[in-house]
């Protein structure tokens, strides 16, 4: 996949002005923003139309963006995460401490975090800095968008911007696991 930086760099600056975009993810189009800009998480969750309470993913390039909720971990819980990564697994870990804010945790004690293997998602990560929100782009109850047109029909002036690009390889959104019981929450 060819990356248009100078695109991806609108993008970047979108997220770190308090933008919300929509971005091609492994398997569908996402909604993401920076998670700690709360004005930010409130647009994306109101443009989606999906409450709070149900929290959202955070998506990074690399461990580093999770250490405070993964230096904890034993090292055996470690393993049983990592071994997917980058890939299309989310797992929800502990964050009894709350590095995360409760507009991304909604009403759990845990996060759902994932490292992505897309070229176009770990781009963003990395060069904004941030972990960003990533959340299917669609209405709450609907089907995830597929198309970069079906996201220009739905979103378009809602979204600060639409990055170019092209779905990865995945059928299906990612796989979701809590890392405390290994419970499957939704299958990939």
């Amino acid at each position: 996949m060819i990356l248009d930086i100078d695109e991806l760099n609108l993008a970047v600056d979108a997220v770190t002005q308090g933008g919300v975009i929509a971005y091609p993810t492994e398997a569908v189009w996402g909604l993401g923003c920076n998670p700690w800009n709360q004005e930010a998480v409130n647009r994306l969750l109101a443009i989606k139309s999906r409450p709070v309470e149900k929290g959202v993913i955070l998506v990074g390039f690399a461990e580093e963006q999770f250490s405070p909720i993964l230096d904890p971990l034993t090292d055996s819980e470690r393993e049983r995460l990592t071994s997917g990564w980058p890939g299309p697994y989310t797992w929800l870990i502990p964050d009894p401490d709350g590095w995360t804010p409760k507009w991304i945790r909604g009403q759990f004690d845990t996060v759902a975090i994932r490292i992505s293997d897309h070229p176009i998602v770990r781009y963003l990560c990395s060069a904004t800095g941030l972990p960003l929100v990533s959340t299917s782009a669609n209405k709450a109850g609907e089907p995830p968008l597929l198309t970069k047109e079906q996201v220009e029909q739905q979103f378009s002036g809602q979204v600060d911007f639409i990055v170019p690009g092209e779905l990865g390889s995945q059928q299906t959104p990612s796989e979701i696991r809590d890392l405390k019981t290994n419970r499957v929450i939704r299958a990939g």
